[in-house]
């Protein structure tokens, strides 16, 4: 598929998916409030994208190669490197009835921390330009244990200055809280019945045009940061790069040499590169 049909999806992600994202991204305190049933569940879901919405949700952030500040570097913009599941969404009498993952991609679902008390979508979508993913976007076999995603893992780098630095943690696909059926079924759950709580939204107020939408992008968390990502933010010239890749074929020196032109070209691997501007 390409990346422009996206533009007819809804945009969503999962938030607190990872250990230690929140308490590093400083939203530990917000979601305090947020009772999940076990101690490892995300704490919900949040809306980045609703095509047609009047707010700021209806604008188109994701592009694949530049981010823009729109002026907003003082609010401390932050990558979010993770996986992004491109979805089948079945919607019958206003319910979610299922979801089906068909593709995924490396994705960047970058984020304003600014503390200003207002719901998290509203740090998430500031203009055009202000998501990544990845074109590379690779076919899921089965969403299961026994499928493709099992042998992937994710790796972030920034560029400054001409300076590689690691910026999230090497994390396999399969190592976030919450993911293969078990994470299918607790979106459907939530897309049902989550309620306004705390820095999250109730969902169903974004569904109206959920029967005239392609499918659901749902960005499934980011990973926990490198020191360097957990103490610098994005500025003008930097250069991000994400990629999720086979580890059973690629190693993480193997994506250093891909970042630097150097070693082989990499095909089972989504690799996103994004300049910030």
């Amino acid at each position: 598929m390409l990346i422009e049909e996206l533009k007819d999806y809804l945009g969503f992600a999962v938030a607190g998916n990872f250990a230690a994202h929140l308490s590093e991204a400083g939203e530990a305190d917000e979601f305090a409030q947020i009772q999940t049933e076990e101690k490892n569940a995300p704490k919900g879901l949040f809306p980045f994208y609703i095509k047609g919405h009047e707010s700021f949700l209806g604008t188109y952030p994701i592009c694949e190669n530049t981010i823009n500040t729109h002026g907003r570097e003082d609010d401390k913009i932050q990558a979010e490197p993770e996986v992004a599941l491109i979805c089948d969404l079945v919607y019958v009498n206003e319910k979610v009835v299922d979801i089906i993952p068909r593709y995924f991609s490396a994705f960047n679902d970058c984020s304003l921390r600014v503390q200003d008390g207002n719901k998290l979508s509203t740090k998430k979508n500031w203009g055009e330009n202000t998501k990544g993913i990845s074109s590379k976007i690779i076919k899921i076999d089965n969403f299961t244990e026994e499928g493709i995603l099992s042998t992937y893992h994710i790796s972030s780098f920034i560029k400054r200055e001409g300076v590689l630095h690691n910026y999230g943690t090497i994390s396999a696909v399969k190592s976030y809280s919450y993911f293969f059926t078990q994470l299918k079924d607790w979106m459907i759950n939530k897309f049902n019945t989550q309620e306004d709580c705390g820095p999250l939204e109730e969902i169903s107020q974004f569904m109206a045009n959920a029967k005239e939408a392609k499918g659901i992008l749902i960005a499934a968390g980011a990973t926990a940061y490198s020191e360097f990502g957990r103490t610098n933010f994005l500025e003008k010239g930097d250069e991000l790069f994400i990629y999720v890749y086979n580890s059973r074929v690629y190693s993480h020196q193997s994506i250093i040499d891909n970042i630097n032109g150097k070693g082989e070209c990499l095909e089972e691997c989504s690799k996103l590169h994004q300049i910030v501007k």
